[in-house]
């Protein structure tokens, strides 16, 4: 600030990312990584060129490599869900890697050598932070209870795990504060995020979740469910059940979005999911089954479920996992197999209108919020992207792409679906669902649509989510519930 001026820290032809100064503000570390190569976009990156991490001198214009990822898995960089995906003492950095198949912090020296393991075990680690103190590394993940995120503190220099939190909730964004103090937000199966404050091990709500007369104990606890495996992969979910009266009840898939999101037993972290949830549990308390399916392609799993061979525009890989889920609801008794329907957004409307085009036998109607309908399409670019499929891109794999896609099956479409956009919508064209319509209408299939003008991706207005799920409830009781 002195002189005004700037000075570049080892300009690459690389990204270089997360800049992260020492506590003594003397060194900058920052992760490196590769120029992606063009390529499909939604489908497994299982390997590329290794991304490194460095460390840069600015007084002394210096910068020097301190790490650098293996070439097999954990080649190609997977993010935190933290503010900062280094975390820099000085003397360590502590960092994710998928090196062994899970997303694990290590840490490694500033004067380089061997990274050392920091959470062992199956399970993945998902926010990061420093204790105050700089002893300790802080996070939140998913080990020894798969569909839940717990807060766990790993020792920098014993190496020493602890757990402090267990339990049904969710806990998760850990902050740091002084004398040993923890704010984080926490989740259960009735009650949505919440600030909790602890201190001294002992652990204090800081805002309520509900107005005090809201009927909590009337909420489904979900269970944690393990789907039969089909195509190498053992699909996962959580199943909201109604009161057991006896009788056999319409059932409900729900898929969620991303790919990469992983549903929970309990209110969620992310709004669009925390809505969705909320969705579940109204369905549910209305006599549905409801099964929210985390497919591969998904996160909490770890890598080979996350980056599974041939998803997406890849081929579709993870419809599996949708049959698997049918095919587990389908043999319940308190499941009615000819009233099983489907609901998603995003990559779940994908999702559901692929459940429809290809087997509409198995599933009786579908609602398909602002989903991907033609991964072939795609390469025409969205909005001011770059095109989805490279130059180059070979004509198997064009043809992948379409016969992965909802309207290369569109013929065999019979059951009604309830088809919901907003029209500025900048992370899946407008046009994904205008092209679908005008599919249906030329072959004379059944339809119903909500379109909301101005309205984004995730929906920005409450009176829009309103809207689309009193809509989704509505078209799902008139086509999965009995007459009467």
């Amino acid at each position: 600030f002195s002189d005004q001026t700037i000075r570049w820290i080892d300009a690459s032809y690389s990204m270089d990312l997360d800049p992260n100064w020492a506590p003594d503000g003397r060194s900058i570390v920052f992760l490196r990584l590769p120029s992606p190569k063009e390529e499909v976009g939604i489908g497994p990156h299982r390997k590329g060129p290794p991304w490194s991490i460095r460390v840069a001198m600015p007084d002394e214009g210096t910068s020097r490599e301190i790490y650098r990822a293996g070439e097999g898995n954990g080649s190609v960089y997977h993010a935190l869900a933290s503010e900062h995906q280094l975390l820099y003492t000085g003397q360590q950095v502590i960092f994710p890697d998928e090196r062994d198949g899970w997303s694990h912090l290590y840490s490694v020296s500033t004067a380089g050598g061997s990274a050392q393991l920091l959470t062992p075990g199956a399970g993945e680690v998902e926010w990061a932070v420093l204790s105050q103190d700089g002893r300790d590394v802080i996070y939140a993940g998913n080990f020894g209870d798969p569909d839940r995120r717990h807060l766990f503190a790993a020792n920098l220099a014993t190496h020493q795990t602890v757990a402090l939190t267990s339990g049904e909730g969710i806990e998760v964004s850990p902050v740091a504060m002084k004398e040993g103090a923890l704010a984080y937000l926490a989740s259960d199966a009735r009650h949505p995020i919440h600030p909790v404050l602890m201190s001294q091990q002992r652990a204090e709500n800081l805002g309520e979740s509900w107005p005090e007369a809201f009927p909590a104990n009337q909420l489904v606890v979900p269970q944690s469910v393990t789907l039969p495996l089909r195509a190498g992969q053992t699909a996962h979910g959580q199943l909201f059940l109604p009161i057991n009266d006896g009788r056999r009840h319409p059932a409900v898939i729900f898929m969620h979005g991303g790919p990469i999101r992983q549903m929970l037993a309990g209110w969620h972290y992310m709004d669009y999911y925390s809505n969705a949830y909320a969705m579940n549990q109204y369905l549910a308390n209305h006599g549905y089954v409801v099964l929210a399916l985390n497919y591969r392609a998904g996160i909490g799993y770890g890598f080979d479920f996350r980056e599974a061979e041939h998803y997406g525009a890849a081929g579709a890989s993870e419809y599996n996992d949708l049959l698997s889920a049918a095919e587990f609801l389908r043999s319940r008794p308190d499941v009615e197999p000819s009233k099983v329907g489907l609901w998603g957004g995003s990559y779940g409307g994908y999702m559901t209108a692929l459940g429809l085009a290809r087997d509409s036998d198995l599933f009786a109607a579908g609602v398909d919020l602002h989903g991907v309908h033609d991964w072939y399409n795609w390469s025409l670019g969205v909005r001011d992207r770059a095109p989805y499929f490279p130059a180059d891109a070979t004509d198997q794999t064009l043809a992948t792409a379409w016969s992965a896609s909802p309207l290369s099956s569109v013929d065999r479409w019979t059951s009604p679906v309830l088809l919901i956009h907003g029209d500025d919508d900048h992370n899946v064209r407008f046009d994904e669902t205008v092209r679908l319509v005008r599919a249906l209408q030329e072959r004379g299939k059944s339809y119903e649509e909500l379109v909301f003008p101005d309205e984004i991706h995730g929906f920005l207005r409450h009176e829009t989510w309103l809207k689309t799920y009193h809509a989704t409830a509505d078209f799902l009781d008139r086509h999965l519930k009995p007459q009467n």
